[in-house]
């Protein structure tokens, strides 16, 4: 068939070609159009949210008591003393519901391990179902930055020691979190234009378009991945982060969209240059998908001082509608003191642009100016996430840390795990599971799996006609499946990007299928041109 020219979106966010290919995609009303595009899971966890619904009824019922001879609709703020009695008693009269039962036992949890009073803890949480009050502390609810922190360390830690105090800010997803972090390492002057930061390749798009806006007008120093090492950094990689010049160091582990964790020998070696070569360096490691491997150790507990993490509910959880992201940064850490070395002139203006928050402005930490440069420093007062979305992530991380037989976790791997066998089997490829790999995403090399298919000379031939973009508008016009390009994530090879999360069983067969199909295709086109 006559191969159209795409070319000219080859240069488009792969979230904005998405759009292009859905459009080609949904265009014949007599198939159904397989989107694989984006990382919006198909499942999600349902105890935190039954939860959510019985705290919701229990609140309002504590809210009524304040004004119930109004008979009016009227509802006041809840009372702190004595509400989990209250709440026993509501328990006892009613059904014992998923929720009720899970909110029984979060009162007990929190008491005996975290060691929080349960009467206030109930009472945030009832007080956050009612979003009553401004979030305060603006940066995080006290009892939920605890449980929050106790669910990270339990999450990102693994068998590694913690090494003193973390905390938390709590952010409209990790979307947010990214914004807000290149905003506030700007206003301080901890990165400006012309600065190298190094970015480790492939990575998750934005961490490649922030940078280099006018707003940054930064340079990049990339640190690629070595896909036939299980996408693990080659000693030559890791060195380039020796130069001081490179003052940021941005890293999403598990990888996206290769999808496979930081080996245990390449987290050391970035820990150990760290320690001999470069304490100055500030780290970025966006650990959103740590919780689908096997286990799992950031860089962020490996290398506490310097690095500054990322995590989000949203996959997990399936909870990408509800925006619940954290910024984590140790209480000792290469941020602040970076900020104590800044020149005089310069912390003198960051003194002006604080003055409105503290008499001292020079003692305000990192973490806290993310809170204030999130609202423009004078709205401070009323920043935070909403108190509700608050609610439910606590929710969230009580339920990874009262699940002691990790029945959840397990389902979601094994789940996503059985898509990715199901997607090669179907076409046609044996893949070996590495065990690193989380196969949240799959990158589909399609040069490489070419030449596995038809030979070395066809996988030639698919790399010099540079037939990437193609390949996925023709998917998506013949099929109706919507991939992304791997290109757009700083992936060296012709590739596309499938998520395994977002449809069924069935349906990553027929991806498998149909990816096939037009690389069968793409051969007879190669053996026409050969004829020639």
């Amino acid at each position: 068939m006559a191969e159209q020219d795409y070319s000219k979106f080859s240069g488009l966010s792969p979230f904005e070609l998405k759009d292009r290919l859905i459009e080609i995609a949904s265009s014949d009303a007599q198939r159904i159009m397989l989107n694989a595009g984006r990382g919006n899971p198909n499942f999600l966890a349902t105890l935190p949210r039954w939860a959510f619904l019985s705290l919701g009824d229990f609140s309002l019922r504590e809210s009524e008591r304040s004004y119930s001879y109004l008979n009016s609709g009227f509802g006041g703020l809840p009372e702190h003393d004595g509400i989990v009695q209250r709440f026993e008693a509501y328990a006892n009269d009613h059904r014992q519901t998923d929720g009720v039962i899970f909110l029984r036992s979060a009162i007990s949890y929190v008491k005996d391990q975290l060691g929080l009073d349960r009467d206030s803890f109930l009472y945030e949480m009832v007080s956050a179902f009612l979003g009553c009050n401004y979030p305060t502390p603006p940066r995080m609810l006290e009892h939920t930055e605890q449980i929050v922190k106790a669910y990270l360390t339990q999450e990102m830690f693994g068998a590694q020691p913690k090494s003193g105090d973390f905390s938390l800010f709590a952010t409209e997803g990790g979307t947010a979190a990214m914004a807000y972090i290149f905003q506030t390492l700007h206003e301080n002057g901890l990165i400006q234009a012309g600065d190298k930061i190094a970015i480790a390749t492939p990575i998750f798009s934005p961490y490649l378009e922030i940078p280099v806006l006018s707003d940054y007008q930064l340079e990049v120093v990339d640190i690629r991945m070595d896909e036939h090492a299980d996408w693990q950094f080659p000693e030559a990689e890791i060195a380039k982060l020796k130069d001081p010049a490179v003052k940021l160091f941005c890293l999403v582990n598990p990888s996206n969209p290769p999808s496979t964790k930081l080996s245990d020998a390449s987290l050391d070696q970035l820990a150990g240059l760290v320690a001999s070569h470069r304490p100055d360096l500030m780290i970025i490691t966006d650990d959103v998908y740590g919780t689908f491997a096997d286990d799992f150790v950031s860089l962020f507990a490996k290398c506490p001082h310097n690095t500054l993490c990322v995590y989000s509910f949203s996959k997990f959880f399936g909870a990408t509608g509800w925006r619940l992201g954290t910024i984590g940064v140790h209480d000792d850490n290469v941020f602040d003191a970076s900020l104590a070395k800044l020149p005089e002139p310069q912390k003198q203006l960051l003194d002006k642009r604080y003055s409105t928050l503290t008499t001292e402005p020079r003692a305000l930490r990192f973490i806290d100016r993310l809170v204030a440069d999130s609202r423009a420093v004078a709205l401070n007062h009323t920043a935070g996430l909403s108190v509700p979305q608050q609610l439910q992530m606590a929710l969230f991380a009580l339920n990874g840390l009262m699940d002691r037989d990790h029945h959840y976790k397990n389902s979601a791997k094994q789940l996503i795990r059985k898509r990715h066998q199901t997607l090669y089997r179907e076409m046609g490829v044996k893949v070996e599971r590495d065990a690193n790999d989380v196969n949240y995403y799959s990158l589909i090399d399609l040069q490489e799996i070419g030449g596995k298919l038809y030979g070395p000379a066809f996988e030639a031939w698919f790399i010099k006609s540079n037939l990437g973009t193609n390949f996925l508008f023709r998917l998506a016009e013949e099929t109706g499946v919507v991939l992304l390009p791997g290109n757009g994530f700083e992936v060296v090879d012709t590739s596309a990007r499938v998520s395994l999360a977002n449809l069924t069983d069935i349906e990553y067969a027929a991806i498998g299928k149909f990816t096939r199909q037009i690389l069968n295709e793409y051969r007879e086109d190669y053996e026409k041109a050969v004829k020639r």
